[in-house]
């Protein structure tokens, strides 16, 4: 399996990207997941943002990932579909990330819905409202060779029957599954179970652990995890972690892990890569280190 990180990981740091991509070389990490976001800011213009602009030149991305070794896992591009703001926002959005990707050498696209029940909306409405937008962006994803990912994180994608229905909008291989440990965990699910429903979707995973403390008062009253301040192998959710990952490998899955959780420039994520990498050997899982571009 591919070992990968989001970026997410250094916001608090305040991390440019390219610091991201350094602290990749230094820990032999050759894949990387960052937001984008579509044009510019001054927190990203002056290097406190992690994350990358869909102004900036994607061969010239891909070369300046090529010099430090890495690839692209995927982009996120999450801005929720599930209410009217996802079809005037978030399908352009995503419209928008698709050619950039292409170039970058990026293979995939999270998208997701809203945290909470969009107001105005019965479930059939908004799911029929988000059976378009994707119906729009996997037809233009086709054509470009590019997957796009519902990630489980909000109000319809934590719900298993209603991310079934989801998965199902289109009769099409490029709409897969961004599986997450921690916000099935987090919305009072058994990830462990979600794993097995959803196996044969999955294109990329989100490896999250949660704290003891977050699940005591959070679970089954949340539906997503901001960013997780416990290392993966520390929280509540190691064990179910662990056997997500035997899981994958029995059903022959080699594609990424992306570790989530609070980088604070370095301590908890360099934790969390180690369990992750100390897992993999237990289980006798390859990790595989050579970058990959997708033409």
């Amino acid at each position: 399996m591919k070992i990968s990180f989001h970026t997410d990981a250094f916001n608090s740091a305040v991390f440019s990207f390219e610091k991201a991509l350094q602290w990749a070389e230094k820990n032999d990490v050759h894949f990387i997941e960052p937001g984008v976001i579509d044009g510019v800011s001054w927190i990203h213009g002056l290097g406190y943002f992690p994350h990358v602009s869909l102004a900036e030149d994607p061969m010239k991305m891909r070369k300046k990932l090529e010099s430090y070794g890495v690839s692209l896992s995927q982009i996120d591009s999450a801005f929720p579909l599930s209410g009217d703001d996802g079809l005037y926002f978030g399908v352009p959005y995503v419209l928008k990330s698709l050619p950039w990707a292409k170039i970058a050498g990026c293979p995939n696209i999270a998208t997701t819905d809203g945290l909470k029940k969009p107001a105005g909306f019965s479930d059939v409405e908004a799911l029929e409202l988000m059976r378009r937008a994707y119906g729009t962006i996997v037809e233009t994803a086709e054509l470009y060779g590019i997957n796009i990912n519902i990630e489980v994180h909000g109000y319809f994608t934590t719900n298993p029957d209603l991310l079934e229905l989801m998965l199902d909008f289109v009769d099409s291989d490029r709409l897969g599954l961004n599986l997450d440990t921690g916000n099935s965990f987090i919305a009072g699910n058994d990830p462990v179970e979600f794993c097995k429903r959803f196996i044969g979707k999955i294109k990329h995973v989100h490896i999250k652990d949660v704290s003891e403390s977050l699940a005591a008062t959070m679970r089954g009253k949340d539906t997503g995890i901001g960013i997780s301040h416990s290392a993966i192998g520390e929280g509540v959710n190691a064990g179910n972690i662990k056997t997500i990952l035997r899981l994958l490998k029995e059903h022959g899955y080699d594609g990424y892990i992306s570790m989530e959780c609070e980088g604070m420039g370095g301590p908890l994520i360099e934790r969390s890569l180690a369990w992750v990498r100390a897992t993999l050997k237990e289980l006798g899982i390859p990790e595989e280190k050579e970058p990959e571009f997708c033409d």
